[in-house]
């Protein structure tokens, strides 16, 4: 009410001068003049994630916004005072570590302010918040200390007891400004402060670990919903199913130290890219059904937060429950993954690395088949080498949960390095779609789709006439990143809207929350826009016509085995035959019962169980920070000192008056 009576006093004041100069504008309301005084930014939160042991990621220290001044870190190299501290991309890492050195510099942080820094894209050393060995502690052999991303610094697996916001472009330049008109005024009374709304429910109700958060219901567990599918469809009704199968698997999420920024073009959407435009090459072919092997492309989600999808994955196998219906755990003959694949192109070459496990006749089967795959392409320039036998083992990747659930699995991990990353932004908001090269990902999805077809034909003389049908589509490929990896033209292509009707046009790959209980059929609000599309293209691509062609499934497909595609745009869609089903990705130590999450205790057959960090995120009520002016508060003093002198001559001079005026009257 008293904030309300100021601004009004405040605009009628503002209005009175306006009206006199005669330069009355349009603020007619006190919401005008709110507009006016505060600027609202845009920016991109780290946000609190909490797991079984404690807490990482960033939030407001209380109950309360904190408002602060802004300074440059540069210039501001010893703080003397709370303080809002704008950062440019190349001094992070070493800013954030001098938090964690200098307890007396960290007390004086209020909150922080990253440059959007699109200028570190061409910089040698790069910038990689996670660690030099992601997720070591789910990897198959014991090698913890080897550095796979050997530039990663890890500040985001720390917690901050302050906000943090990356900024966007326009606003980066807004806040320099506020910086700079700070450190020029030092001595006059006003200041530019950032006021910071990033209040974690977890931090209000002190619930400081995964498990009394879900308990309090102040978190939700981090994850979504995988998708796969096979081709040809399965016949699920049928006794025989004896066909081995050939796992090909990606990922669809990223992560990055601001939620919502969270792009991912190298690792791992350029491998996403690649068997999507692989399933659509192989799609083209005539007598799929003839094939000896059956072929299965599954794309994971949650990997990026203790391999959320591959784990629950082969967990439903084990249930053989309605998600993973008409597959079967012993039937999977061989894991092909598609990596990080964007970067492979160099100096005119497309160069990639097979990763494998061990020594098996079906891992020999698949680089010898991938040897084909790359002669066959002699005229592109691609080339395919078996990994550094130095190497501890396979790099990061969804390989390890099936290596961990079963040690003879066989499996080749193809990527865009060898001993190292060659993305210097692994899980970092700078890998963007400039990061990747488009050639690479075709190349990819090319010799993907021919070693495909190759292991699953069974048949060793295959024509080169044969193998030379099977190309990736370039402009596919082209359309697809435009469409998953830019907010220009974003999910808001032609190819996504084709398919779904999408919530926003940017893309994220953040894993985000299920907040209610998992389903094979899950609600349409609880899939995000990427898991929706890729379930209706993959559907689509590896269908066969329903027997009721002009069949629309408004009312649902009544066939067994049909699915319904491209629903949601005209709410009617068509029914299709495809084995192509949603599985929901969260950790397998995590039971939904009447209404709520429950941690349960590790399983023996669930061997990764025990390293579960059981992921969830905070929810809040509001995420935003707007910068204003304030005048100082010794300014305030004085002013009210001048208003209390002011008021006391004023009472002296009216006493005074009075009197002289009463003395006057009583003489006439």
């Amino acid at each position: 009410m008293a904030t309300k009576f100021l601004c009004l006093l405040l605009l009628f004041n503002f209005h009175l001068r306006l009206s006199f100069s005669g330069q009355l504008d349009s603020m007619e309301s006190v919401p005008d003049l709110q507009k006016e005084m505060y600027k609202v930014i845009d920016g991109y939160p780290c946000v609190r994630l909490l797991n079984l042991s404690g807490v990482i990621g960033c939030s407001n220290p209380g109950r309360e916004m904190v408002v602060a001044p802004i300074v440059k870190f540069k210039i501001a190299n010893e703080l003397s005072q709370s303080s809002a501290v704008l950062v440019s991309m190349d001094e992070v890492e070493s800013f954030f570590t001098r938090i964690w050195n200098d307890s007396n510099f960290a007390s004086n942080i209020a909150g922080v302010l990253v440059e959007s820094g699109t200028e570190m894209r061409n910089k040698s050393e790069g910038f990689s918040p996670d660690r030099k060995f992601p997720q070591a502690e789910f990897s198959p052999y014991q090698s913890a200390n080897y550095e796979w991303n050997p530039i990663g610094s890890g500040v985001m697996r720390n917690a901050y007891n302050f906000p943090v916001f990356l900024l966007s472009e326009s606003s980066t330049l807004t806040l320099q400004e506020a910086a700079t008109k700070n450190e020029k005024n030092k001595k006059a009374y006003t200041a530019d402060v950032a006021e910071f709304d990033l209040v974690m429910q977890t931090t209000k109700a002190g619930t400081g670990d995964s498990e009394s958060c879900l308990k309090e219901g102040t978190c939700l567990p981090l994850g979504g919903y995988s998708v796969w599918s096979s081709l040809p469809p399965i016949n699920v009704s049928s006794s025989d199913q004896s066909k081995p199968v050939i796992l090909t698997v990606a990922s669809m999420d990223s992560a990055s130290f601001f939620r919502d920024k969270s792009i991912g073009a190298d690792s791992p959407i350029s491998g996403l890219i690649s068997l999507l435009a692989a399933v659509d090459a192989l799609s083209h072919i005539d007598g799929l059904d003839d094939l000896t092997k059956q072929l299965v492309f599954i794309v994971f989600t949650g990997e990026a937060w203790g391999y959320l999808g591959s784990r629950r994955f082969l967990y439903e196998l084990d249930l053989q429950s309605d998600a993973v219906n008409g597959l079967n755990n012993s039937l999977i003959d061989m894991v092909m993954e598609i990596g990080s694949v964007g970067k492979g192109f160099n100096q005119g070459v497309n160069k990639f690395y097979a990763h494998t496990v061990g020594v098996s006749s079906a891992t020999n089967e698949t680089l010898n088949a991938l040897k084909r795959a790359q002669d066959s392409m002699k005229s592109e320039d691609i080339i395919i080498s078996q990994a550094n036998v130095s190497n501890p083992g396979i790099p990061p990747s969804s390989l390890m949960t099936f290596l961990r659930k079963n040690s003879l699995t066989s499996g080749v991990v193809l990527e865009d390095f060898d001993s190292i990353f060659s993305n210097k932004f692994y899980h970092s908001h700078l890998d963007d779609i400039s990061n990747i090269n488009s050639s690479a990902v075709v190349a990819a999805a090319s010799i993907v789709a021919r070693t495909l077809y190759i292991l699953a034909s069974g048949n060793k003389n295959l024509s080169s006439s044969a193998l030379s049908a099977i190309n990736a589509n370039v402009s596919l490929v082209e359309e697809l990143m435009g469409c998953l990896l830019d907010c220009n033209p974003g999910l808001s292509c032609e190819l996504v809207k084709n398919y779904i009707s999408p919530s926003s046009s940017c893309p994220n790959h953040y894993v985000g929350v299920i907040p209610d209980e998992p389903s094979s059929t899950p609600y349409l609000g609880y899939k995000d826009d990427v898991s929706r599309f890729l379930w209706n293209f993959l559907a689509d691509r590896t269908s066969i016509p329903s027997k009721n062609a002009s069949s629309v499934c408004s009312q649902g497909c009544s066939n067994r085995g049909e699915v319904c595609v491209r629903e949601e745009p005209d709410g009617k869609g068509v029914c299709v035959i495809s084995t192509t089903r949603y599985v929901p990705a969260y950790s397998t130590r995590l039971k939904y019962e009447s209404g709520t999450w429950i941690v349960l205790p590790p399983n023996a057959s669930d061997p990764m169980g025990k390293l579960d960090p059981v992921w969830t995120e905070s929810n809040w009520n509001a995420i935003g920070f707007r910068i204003y002016t304030v005048q100082h508060a010794t300014y305030d003093g004085l002013v009210l000192l001048g208003g209390i002198t002011v008021t006391v001559l004023a009472y002296v001079a009216i006493v005074i008056t009075r009197a002289i005026i009463t003395k006057t009257l009583k003489r006439d």
